[in-house]
């Protein structure tokens, strides 16, 4: 969205529309003061990520249409909350991250060392 940036201090990148993502449905990892979950991480989830949220109360794998939910699977890239990615990343879990589409709020939690780190977009 035009105004939101990324990690980079550049405009935001879609992170996924199929399936759609995004706290607003709308692709991109964008949030605001309703997103009490930051969802601002652009992930390709993986299967040990998947096992790992799911064992910490949160069924990223099982659709749920109430909430316009698909279910994710292995390859999918979806918007994170940040502090559920850096829980993950603290134990061996995390699933690498698209920086060009993820918000750039989520540097006051995550530093950009860390995210570079399990970056899909950097040689």
């Amino acid at each position: 969205m035009p105004g939101d940036k990324n990690v980079f201090g550049e405009e935001l990148e879609t992170c996924s529309t199929n399936p759609m993502t995004g706290f607003f449905r709308d692709g991109c990892c964008r949030t605001d003061v309703q997103d009490l979950g930051m969802h601002v991480v652009c992930t390709e989830v993986t299967e040990e990520f998947l096992e790992y949220s799911k064992a910490t109360g949160n069924d990223l794998s099982t659709p749920n249409p109430d909430f316009d939910f698909p279910g994710l699977k292995p390859g999918d890239r979806w918007c994170v909350c940040a502090l559920r990615w850096k829980e993950a990343m603290d134990n061996g879990a995390a699933p690498p991250v698209v920086l060009t589409s993820t918000h750039e709020s989520v540097l006051e939690l995550i530093s950009l060392e860390d995210l570079k780190r399990h970056s899909l977009d950097l040689s």
